[in-house]
């Protein structure tokens, strides 16, 4: 945990405008609705800086919309800094986990990267979290199922093993 006692969690995609905020978002409202607020501290990055600055892709926005997700971060690129910031990174796919082991300095900041992949348990023939910009509407709501299903796992398990409560 960090100095601040709240468990850090960075959520990375390619472009950080799709499938990283949307799972920033389905986990602070997880959070959110198990009154940890203050315990955890949720962001999200891209490996790429092609869209620093800008809003999540409108069509990921117009998808989590109805199913309670305000996606209004802005895109930022991963940077060294994260890997000291961030108790866990998620990468959602193999491309990511790749760059991430690939940026990380030191072993230690490598054991921090893991694969949004290995929380899904619903869809066990997903492994990772497909990237839906060149999808239809189908694949911006596979996404949140799949980040509903996932983020759900992964926030139980962290409070298991980090023994976090209200």
């Amino acid at each position: 945990m960090t100095e601040s006692g709240k468990y850090s969690i960075l959520f990375i995609c390619l472009g950080n405008i799709c499938r990283s905020p949307a799972a920033q978002a389905v986990m602070q409202a997880m959070v959110d609705e198990r009154g940890l607020t203050d315990r955890f501290d949720i962001d999200s990055a891209g490996i790429g800086g092609w869209h620093v600055g800008d809003l999540p892709d409108k069509r990921m926005r117009v998808h989590a919309r109805p199913r309670g997700y305000e996606l209004t971060h802005r895109a930022r690129r991963v940077s060294p800094a994260d890997f000291e910031d961030f108790d866990l990174i998620v990468g959602m796919d193999a491309g990511n986990i790749d760059d991430l082991r690939y940026m990380a300095a030191t072993p230690e900041q490598q054991d921090k990267v893991v694969m949004m992949g290995d929380y899904i348990r619903r869809y066990p023939h997903y492994d990772h979290v497909p990237d839906p910009y060149y999808e239809g509407s189908e694949g911006f709501e596979l996404v949140l199922d799949l980040l509903e299903d996932s983020c759900d796992n992964l926030l139980n398990q962290i409070i298991e093993q980090n023994n976090i409560s209200k």
